[in-house]
């Protein structure tokens, strides 16, 4: 394509290279107005697309980070209205973009629920939105959202432990009268490669004391650089992953499973898990945790 009007759509589309990394740009500055305007303005050109969608849901979450609880509220109630018209036409998870706006609308939304002391409500929203995407990438990350309101001093889900790396992994139920951590954790995650020296401490000063700790991951469809993977290839790799960066752990299990971690809400990686020795879930955290703050938690349910 030559000419100017060739020359004037390729600088449109470098100026919606990407809108998100734009949104989220100003969000950080605090510049929420400057974010709207120009989701606006790529909307008045583009449409509701789902990388428009994307966009609008970074400001729910910014604006929740920013405790700007109704602004949140509203981004999030769009955001669901749009992505909802665009599946009338299209599958949710036919690309990513999609996926990750609705994901962020529900979650933001039971968020500013529950902040609200609309607990019950934040919950009973959840399990609708979790039974209408049951079949779907989004379950994980709604079931983390609902088990933050519901799981601790509940007891615990159950385990899949058929296909095992390590040791070997024994159902929850059979580990009753011990302390059982779980550490759910990706071969790509480099948070979950930091938690290990933590949790080998742990597990050589609490081991003796009647602490288990029990690592779940799952397959990715790839291995190292992304690149596509078999079962079988990517197994290998996590196993590798596992001797290099968990090997120090004592007696580590790691079960690979999707289902655990739609179960378990394990979206976020690492996710840690403390089940006390009556199987009641004592500690339900996504994300990293320092050795003093483990140490402390497990203290309490090995005693």
């Amino acid at each position: 394509m030559t000419g100017k009007i060739g020359l004037l759509m390729l600088l449109g589309g470098m100026a919606w290279a990407d809108i998100v990394a734009d949104v989220r740009g100003a969000i950080a500055r605090g510049d929420f107005a400057g974010a709207e305007k120009r989701l606006e303005a790529y909307r008045a050109e583009k449409g509701v697309a789902p990388e428009m969608l994307e966009a609008l849901s970074w400001l729910g979450r910014g604006a929740l980070g920013a405790k700007r609880a109704e602004k949140a509220e509203a981004y999030a109630i769009e955001t669901f209205r749009l992505a909802v018209e665009l599946l009338k036409t299209r599958k949710l998870d036919a690309e990513r973009r999609l996926p990750i706006a609705l994901g962020a609308a529900i979650e933001v939304r039971a968020q500013v629920m529950a902040a609200r002391g609309e607990r019950a409500e934040a919950v009973a929203f959840l399990n609708r939105e979790i039974k209408a995407y049951w079949d779907t990438s989004i379950r994980t990350r709604l079931q983390k959202n609902l088990n933050l309101l519901t799981l601790e001093g509940e007891l615990a889900p159950p385990l899949e432990t058929g296909q095992c790396l390590g040791e070997r992994a024994v159902p929850l139920a059979q580990l009753k009268g011990r302390a059982v951590l779980l550490f759910f954790w990706a071969h790509w995650c480099g948070d979950c490669m930091r938690e290990a020296p933590a949790l080998a401490k742990l597990a050589a000063e609490y081991g003796g004391r009647g602490l288990v700790i029990v690592g779940p991951t799952q397959f990715y469809g790839y291995r190292a650089r992304g690149e596509e993977a078999t079962p079988e290839d990517e197994l290998r790799y996590i196993d590798e992953v596992r001797q290099k960066f968990y090997g120090q752990i004592r007696g580590l299990a790691v079960p690979v499973s999707s289902e655990n971690f739609r179960v378990w809400g394990a979206s976020t990686t690492p996710t840690l898990v403390l089940i006390d020795r009556g199987g009641l879930v004592r500690l339900y955290h996504p994300g990293e945790m320092s050795y003093e703050e483990l140490a402390k938690k497990v203290e309490a349910v090995v005693r």
